[in-house]
């Protein structure tokens, strides 16, 4: 019997000891945040938007996974399809949630300047990853929108300095997709052209709907400009090329940051070889930082590591540090993001009054057997081959040095 009496006292013991240690660890337990990204996660822009997407996750897991952190992170992914009507409801479905206290948001220009003003009125911070229109965060005083990426201005900038400057064209022809974002491509590459007492041979718009582009290629073919720059997207611009190059257009094809995509390469084969294009930012291997995030990045996910990754990334880190920093009250983290002044995988990440990261890095690109080379490490660039445009100004048939 008193065997038993002490046994029942030890089991009594137990018990009473893990219930008091149960509040305990309930009181330990980290509170959840929910941080939204939202992105083109269906549509045209899917491989971009998944990839920025994993980004921004492999940033929340590697926070969470720290330990060193006041709260537990977690990801709401919106999809806006890169669709200004989808960005809306997206944006306010974010917003309407109390529970999200930031947001990383949009790929495409034409959604983030749709949705400034929602994240505006319900008061949360919107921190931009990857679209370029300069109006996004100059066009307005809101404090809710900042933006890691540079802007459509440096990177004309850049790319009219490189076209004109370096490479000696002197002849263009611009074509723009029709919406907000090919509008102000073709503002800013005009600008910077003149700069360099270059006014273009010829400016087409075209819809992002467009199939057909051969009435306005024709008209180009006619003029023989030198280079024939597009301010648009990948299916457009893999379109486009196609078309050119199927009519014999001689000239060099120059895009901006939106065919810097692997898409461009892959669908277009060796189409594509010769193309120029430009991104903010250094090369990810240059970037202190960057091989282990994309090691890290190629181990998690098995999705291609593209262009705006990076961004989305440095988005997701710099939006925890503001939480941890004054805690999941949505009008704090606004001014807290609206400050930054940081370091991450991109470089110095400062927001100056209007939101926008003021770091001008650009970096040009050339397409080279299938793969986006930055252009100072290029087979072109070294002089081993030769632009489609060097061969077409003097003349010369261009012999395709693509090698699948």
């Amino acid at each position: 019997m008193k065997k038993f009496l002490r046994a029942l006292g030890i089991s009594m013991t137990i018990v009473l000891f893990i219930a008091a240690m149960v509040p305990l660890s309930s009181a330990l337990a980290k509170e959840t945040v929910k941080i939204s990204f939202i992105g083109p996660l269906t549509g045209k822009h899917t491989k971009m938007g998944i990839s920025c997407k994993n980004a921004f996750q492999l940033a929340v897991d590697q926070q969470n996974a720290s330990g060193k952190n006041k709260y537990i992170y977690e990801v709401v992914a919106i999809d806006d399809e890169c669709v200004p009507a989808k960005g809306v409801q997206a944006a306010t479905k974010a917003a309407s949630d109390p529970d999200i206290i930031a947001s990383a948001s949009h790929y495409c220009s034409m959604v983030a300047i749709t949705t400034a003003e929602i994240f505006h009125r319900f008061g949360l911070s919107s921190t931009v990853w990857g679209a370029v229109l300069p109006a996004i965060t100059y066009g307005n005083d809101y404090k809710e929108i900042c933006r890691v990426n540079g802007t459509q201005v440096e990177q004309n900038l850049f790319n009219a300095d490189l076209m004109v400057n370096k490479l000696g064209f002197k002849k263009f022809v611009i074509i723009h997709d029709t919406t907000d974002y090919g509008r102000g491509h073709l503002e800013f590459f005009k600008k910077a052209l003149k700069k360099h007492g270059i006014e273009p041979l010829g400016v087409y718009g075209v819809t992002m709907e467009q199939k057909d582009f051969t009435p306005i290629l024709a008209k180009i073919k006619a003029i023989n400009p030198e280079v024939v720059y597009f301010g648009g997207l990948v299916p457009s611009g893999v379109l486009i090329k196609l078309q050119m190059d199927k009519l014999g257009i001689k000239s060099q094809f120059l895009g901006t940051s939106g065919i810097k995509a692997g898409d461009f390469n892959t669908t277009l084969g060796n189409h594509a070889e010769g193309t120029i294009s430009m991104l903010d930012g250094a090369p990810i291997d240059t970037l202190k930082g960057g091989p282990e995030f994309k090691a890290a990045y190629e181990k998690a996910f098995d999705t291609p590591l593209e262009a705006y990754a990076p961004f989305a990334y440095s988005a997701g880190n710099l939006i925890i540090d503001a939480i941890e920093a004054v805690g999941p009250d949505r009008a704090k983290v606004v001014e807290k993001i609206d400050k930054t002044d940081t370091t991450d995988i991109i470089g110095r990440i400062h927001f100056n009054e209007y939101g926008q990261n003021d770091s001008p890095l650009v970096t040009a690109y050339v397409s080279q057997n299938g793969e986006w080379i930055p252009w100072d490490r290029s087979e072109y660039a070294s002089g081993k081959r030769t632009l489609p445009g060097f061969a077409f100004k003097k003349g010369l048939e261009w012999k395709n040095p693509y090698e699948k």
